[in-house]
């Protein structure tokens, strides 16, 4: 997809993005195909944050649950923008991201487990996902090598992965190649702000101008100083252990993404690798593989694939993933003229990658918020707190009475 500038095309627009990420390096491969002049702003190399500690899982329909309706259906419609968004982004970059497409399977070990599966598999089918209940049986004709306790599972046809590393290096790559120009191991110290407009950013003791500030810093975007504590984002680091396991590619243990009991998943790589992922953990930033983290990840995915007990490891790693209050991204504009947010996508960031791109350039060039991005803005979260006040006010009244 091309952009051209309509709104802004007699300014060329001056763009800073705050995070190397697959959002910011999409978001600014987007406006760099359209004339903006965009220069991204990253603390570390680009990508070496959440993106690349990530599965590269992209499961609209299997990770589908109770309650999150509305992101539901962004999370499909990113989804479904997906082959071609891969195929533009391989065509820039001259190199390939590893889409794969054999669907996902999610299994079940014992009643409980065929319970809980059988209640996701209802709401999911209610939605009208395209989901498929299998026996037991039927799963291990997908996959011959799962557990002979697995009594039922859900296959997803139409939730697929891509390789995420590979993603980062191909968005980078396309960003420059359309013009960007990314700023490594450079940290953004302050956004700064005049009356009611953002002007720029601060990089140490060097002050930089731009038109649109974009906060693409993952779980780490309310680090950055500046902002009115009204419009900090509210993104939090949620600490997830993985490792990698090697099998043989001759004859692979794995061919589908694979999620087991207990949250954890199997994601096959075309390299050999087998990714077993993750912990949820609230450690705020700490980077420690411990013990326990590692092995509640082979325990359980042993469970499900017991063929990974004679395989070697390959690499451990932790990561944080950007989450909100509400475990939904923050995106679009705020109260501030020029400052964008597209952060807090939480463990959904690479599935949203081509919505993300797509809806925030969109909204730099024209000034107009997509509908599809209008029911996550961080507007949401000030309405929610302005509501609990007005009903503390009313108790404290009543109290007061």
């Amino acid at each position: 997809m091309s952009i051209s500038l309509s709104k802004l095309n007699a300014s060329e627009p001056t763009v800073a993005i705050i995070g190397a990420g697959v959002s910011g390096l999409s978001i600014g491969w987007r406006l760099a195909q359209a004339g903006a002049q965009v220069e991204i702003f990253e603390r570390s190399d680009p990508g070496r944050g959440a993106s690349w500690a990530a599965a590269g899982m992209l499961a609209a329909r299997s990770e589908a649950e109770p309650g999150e309706e509305t992101l539901l259906q962004l999370n499909l419609k990113s989804q479904k923008m997906w082959p071609s968004f891969k195929d533009e982004v391989e065509a820039a970059a001259h190199m390939p991201i590893d889409y794969r497409d054999e669907g996902t399977l999610t299994v079940a070990l014992d009643q409980d487990d065929a319970e809980a599966l059988l209640f996701n598999y209802k709401f999911q089918s209610k939605l009208g996902l395209e989901v498929e209940w299998l026996s037991g049986r039927e799963a291990r004709k997908r996959e011959s090598f799962l557990s002979p306790n697995v009594t039922g599972a859900v296959y997803s046809s139409l939730d697929h992965q891509v390789e995420n590393r590979l993603l980062v290096d191909a968005l980078r790559i396309a960003f420059t190649a359309a013009g960007g120009m990314v700023h490594n191991y450079t940290e953004i110290t302050a956004i700064e702000i005049k009356g009611d407009t953002v002007t720029g950013v601060r990089c140490g003791e060097k002050y930089r101008e731009f038109d649109v500030v974009v906060l693409a810093a993952g779980a780490w975007s309310r680090t950055i100083k500046g902002l009115p504590k009204e419009l900090m984002p509210p993104v939090r680091p949620l600490k997830g252990q993985m490792l990698a396991l090697r099998m043989d590619l001759n004859e692979p243990l794995l061919r589908h993404v694979l999620w087991a009991p207990k949250g954890i998943y199997m994601v096959p790589r075309t390299d050999g690798r087998i990714l077993i992922g993750a912990t949820v953990e609230e450690k705020d930033f700490d980077a420690d593989l411990t013990a326990g983290g590692v092995l509640h990840l082979l325990r359980e995915s042993w469970e499900a694939l017991p063929g990974i007990e004679e395989l070697p490891i390959d690499e451990m790693w932790v990561g944080h993933r950007p989450t909100s209050r509400d475990d939904a991204p923050i995106l679009g504009p705020t109260d501030l003229k020029g400052l964008v947010m597209a952060t807090g996508h939480h463990r959904n960031g690479i599935l949203l990658t081509p919505v993300t791109a797509d809806a925030i350039s969109r909204y730099i060039i024209d000034g107009i918020v997509p509908a599809e991005i209008a029911p996550f803005g961080l507007d949401r979260f000030q309405k929610k707190q302005s509501h609990n006040k007005t009903a503390e006010n009313i108790e404290f009244q009543k109290g007061a009475a």
